[in-house]
């Protein structure tokens, strides 16, 4: 049996604890994804949206999945399944990032790295690192919080991709790889002792597999035990175009042998990454990874496991080698019963007292960038100051954002604009954010209001906005429709509607590209760049994500 937890700890898991298990809700499903057939059968990717570096653990019935976050908050967001392959976000464990003061400021690419998580004697362990301040953990006794303010394991730079396993004889121990851009040095796996507690890593460790040979950049490391051996699951060859490697021996320490036990084969699905290894309570093997799709982010998968001389192989193994790849459509897990279909939330309608959970901030926020407009049902967004240092929207923190959920989709929002009539070039509308991005918007100027597009290339250098005036609106308020389709390849076109019917498109596509290690996002903003006591204001009715008309 797959060994994560104490033996108590497990007979605990299948009991099932009433703090933990959680009712599958379906308050909406995806129109433009859903991995579930509904014949038996799923397709993937289970998620198809930028859940990159994703770690899962079953407790009793329940799975719950986490991943990379990098600079967007809430951050470490938590995904919850019954059946492995219908997913909703549930929450997150991180509301604000630390140091709290450096994430004020956006942060792209830094930040959460990839976490893991675990369930150990009725408590849930998150451990994450951060490339430039060290390993942390979070805990808590229910899935949906509160979670503990984040506990520094080993501070320093460079230590990523953390991984936790506790012994049979108490002893407590972390995996974990390093960045050569923060540490020098990279395609290394370590093990370090940490203490009772988890929370301090208690030996400098040692070094048991260097990649530089055969598995370069070898990272992303789980440390699962089984059959009186240790494993490492771990990707290598990079993300775009490696390999699944497994490590195993008798001792924590090794030495350990080597197998690859996936790669891509004869499939279009590219490098498949890291992730990780779950079990029904049935006894079926399944594992969680990721794929990179560029511009449409690190989609995850999932994949039938079997275990073969005490050698996991991960998705069909068609030749008998003892490495597999992956498939594209497959039967479900065996999961004792059947569930309905869920998806993780995409659309908002802006009608309750919270954002919804697919929601996230370039960076820390302040209270005062939006509210819950719970008397009109709408999303309001006050007009945040550009910092001083800000050459564009990649250096404004009060952007907020969503991923991507497929290849083709269409978002549209309804807003309605009243900027500070004291004020000049405030400005409010969508935006599909990237390493370059664009956004159409509605901007004060002193004779009223006008319809504005802007694109900006390689905004991640500095580059000033190209910004191109279509027409007058308004004088003091205008209400307009918006929306982004978003077509194979990642072709954007944006377009404009006074009556949310009749939509009149802007003449070129936009070209969305990747974020810094993330995909592109589609998302909300207002803003201004004078300094005073008081600001305009945005109302955005809702947020809606559907199929693109044929």
């Amino acid at each position: 049996m797959m060994r994560l937890l104490s033996a108590t700890s497990i007979i605990t898991c299948l009991l099932g604890m009433t703090n933990t298990g959680l009712a599958q809700t379906n308050t909406s499903v995806s129109k433009v994804w859903v991995a579930d057939n509904g014949n038996g059968t799923y397709k993937n990717p289970v998620l198809n949206a930028d859940y990159s570096d994703p770690d899962a653990v079953r407790v009793g019935e329940d799975y719950y999945l986490v991943a990379s976050s990098f600079d967007g908050i809430p951050g470490l967001p938590i995904l919850h399944s019954k059946d492995l392959v219908n997913w909703t976000i549930i929450g997150h464990a991180l509301k604000r990032q630390p140091p709290f003061d450096h994430f004020s400021k956006t942060q792209h690419g830094n930040g959460v790295w990839a976490p893991a998580i675990r369930y150990y004697k009725g408590e849930f362990y998150i451990y994450y690192p951060d490339p430039d301040f060290g390993i942390y953990v979070t805990k808590a006794k229910n899935i949906k919080g509160p979670w503990t303010d984040p506990i520094l394991v080993e501070g320093g730079k460079g230590l990523i991709d953390p991984c936790p396993l506790w012994d049979d004889d108490g002893k407590v121990y972390l995996a974990h790889a390093y960045a050569g851009s923060r540490a020098s040095i990279k395609s290394l796996i370590v093990i370090k002792e940490l203490d009772a507690t988890g929370t301090k890593v208690t030996s400098e460790g040692a070094l048991v597999y260097d990649g530089h040979e055969s598995d370069a950049t070898i990272e992303g490391p789980k440390l699962y035990k089984r059959n009186g051996y240790y494993y490492i699951f771990a990707p290598a060859g990079g993300v775009a175009t490696g390999w699944q490697l497994v490590l195993r021996a008798k001792n924590i320490y090794g030495p350990y042998e080597r197998k690859v036990v996936m790669d891509q084969g004869t499939t279009p699905i590219n490098g498949p990454h890291q992730g990780a290894w779950v079990q029904t309570p049935g006894g079926e093997d399944w594992f969680l990874h990721f794929q990179d799709k560029e511009a449409y982010g690190r989609v995850v998968h999932l994949q039938p496991m079997k275990w073969n001389n005490n050698w996991p192989v991960i998705g069909t193994d068609k030749d008998g080698d003892g490495k597999g790849e992956p498939v594209l459509v497959y039967k479900k897990p065996n999961v004792g019963k059947t569930y309905p279909i869920a998806t993780p939330a995409e659309s908002d309608e802006f009608n309750g007292r919270t954002l919804g959970l697919q929601w996230q901030w370039q960076a820390n926020p302040l209270a005062t960038w939006s509210f819950m407009n719970t008397a009109k049902g709408a999303l309001r967004l006050y007009s945040g100051l550009f910092p001083d240092s800000a050459k564009n929207l990649w250096d404004v923190p009060n952007i907020l954002l969503q991923k991507w959920p497929a290849e083709e989709f269409v978002t549209t929002t309804k807003l309605s604009f009243t900027p500070n009539p004291k004020l000049e070039n405030e400005k409010a509308g969508i935006i599909v954010m990237g390493l370059s991005y664009a956004n159409l918007a509605l901007k004060s100027k002193k004779d009223g209001i006008w319809l504005v597009y802007a694109t900006c290339k390689d905004a991640y250098k500095g580059n000033a906005e190209t910004e191109k005036i279509i027409s007058k609106v308004g004088d003091s308020t205008a209400t307009i429709y918006f929306r982004v389709q978003v077509r194979p390849g990642a072709k954007c076109r944006f377009g404009y509607s006074a009556d949310g019917s009749t939509f009149t498109d802007i003449e070129t596509d936009f070209q969305a590209e990747v974020g810094r290690w993330i995909g592109a996002k589609t998302g909300l903003f207002c803003t201004r760049i004078t300094r005073i006591n008081d600001a305009g204001f945005a109302d955005f009715d809702w947020f809606r994500v559907d199929k693109l008309a044929p």
